[in-house]
């Protein structure tokens, strides 16, 4: 029973939940609050580790940020590093000077005083990223490509992951915004609402061997594909991979939890293979603990593709139902005997709409998911931004 949970976790933790039939209480019941570890020690950079607890299937969430616990870093030789707890289950370090010749592993006590282990496992440091590169296909999309190679012939065994940020516009430009629920002002420009910077992060497994061949070397590995209708590529878009380089035992860790997650079409299809990481519960052996630590600097690359860069697709917008309003500081309504209303007071000054432009007697204004850029991205340029 214990083996079947363990397989149903993992697979939960891949993000690869797909139910379309009902769940049997006293599974759901079962496959919940077990431990899921995630990182890498990284030598020299910030080390983050992030501890959660799996819920049950019909939860809206899929997991709860482990608060309260004490996360180290530990030398299989000497040397132990607390991590500090950012209060949303990650646990961060500042940068470590570890040694290449020492075995590290993650040593966890969570608030209810459980204790909880990862094997050592040795420092693999990845080599340069060569480029990244992308390929157009004009009726499908953008492909991103990862190259690599090490000289040494040491590493063999790649994990990537990634994260893309890119431009978002809202539906309607505000010039204008709402102050104190009773007045409306020119927007100042530190308050623009417009332009906006989106972030999304890899959610499949990706990994790569270079075994079979002569040389330690990786050529046009797929990293991602975006649709030719995507919002991503409608204005300007970036992408940073970071790379790993994996132990044989990392690397079927990952290559089989891949594999799980793509051939898993609902929870109650064939199991797939039995996946065992590298962590454990000190205090109670038959405890499944979900995840795999790895050690080793991470080298990464970021490239830019502009609109101009492609054809001119028509992006996919959240904005379709997005139409302006006309509100005035008195409408009159027809009939008999009519009323005047302060459509900007009932609208505008309650945050119901966000003002756009002025007109005579008041403002055309939307909804704030038309108009507010920052519901979906943050207004601010990132550092990086070209």
């Amino acid at each position: 029973m214990i083996r079947k949970l363990y397989i149903f976790f993992v697979i939960v933790t891949a993000g690869m939940m797909s139910c379309k039939k009902q769940i049997n209480n006293q599974v759901v019941s079962a496959a919940t609050n077990y431990l899921v570890v995630s990182g890498n020690i990284t030598p020299g950079d910030t080390t983050v580790i992030n501890l959660s607890r799996m819920l049950s299937v019909n939860d809206t969430a899929k997991s709860k940020a482990e608060l309260n616990a004490m996360v180290n870093i530990e030398g299989s030789q000497a040397g132990s590093y607390p991590l500090i707890s950012k209060n949303n289950g990650n646990y961060v370090s500042a940068p470590l000077n570890l040694s290449s010749t020492q075995n590290y592993r993650v040593k966890i006590i969570t608030g209810d005083g459980k204790q909880y282990a990862s094997d050592f496992v040795p420092v693999k440091n990845a080599p340069a990223i060569d480029s990244l590169s992308y390929i157009v296909n004009y009726s499908n999309g953008v492909q991103i490509n990862v190259n690599t190679h090490d000289a040494n012939n040491n590493t063999h065994y790649y994990r990537w992951d990634y994260t893309e940020t890119y431009i978002i516009h809202s539906a309607f430009e505000s010039h204008y915004m709402e102050v104190n629920h009773n007045n409306v002002v020119i927007r100042p420009t530190d308050r623009e609402i417009y332009t906006c910077w989106a972030n999304d992060t890899s959610s499949s497994i990706l990994t790569g061997s270079s075994v079979a061949l002569s040389k330690d070397l990786i050529r046009d590995q797929l990293i991602t594909k975006i649709p030719s209708s995507s919002e991503k590529l409608h204005i300007r878009y970036s992408i940073l991979v970071r790379q790993y380089a994996l132990t044989a035992n990392a690397y079927n860790y990952f290559n089989l939890l891949k594999k799980n997650t793509e051939q898993l079409g609902g929870i109650f299809d064939p199991q797939p293979s039995e996946l065992t990481g590298n962590i454990h519960c000190l205090s109670n052996v038959n405890e499944p603990v979900v995840g795999y630590i790895t050690a080793g600097r991470i080298s990464q690359m970021r490239i830019f593709i502009d609109s101009s860069q492609l054809p001119s697709w028509t992006p996919a917008t959240p904005y379709g139902d997005c139409t302006a309003d006309t509100l005035l500081y008195k409408r009159v309504s027809p009939g008999l005997h009519p009323v005047i209303t302060n459509q900007v007071a009932e609208f505008i000054y309650k945050d119901f709409e966000i003002p756009i432009d002025q007109v005579e007697g008041g403002f055309t204004a939307s909804f704030p998911q038309c108009v507010d850029c920052t519901l979906r991205g943050s207004n601010k340029q990132p550092a990086f931004w070209k």
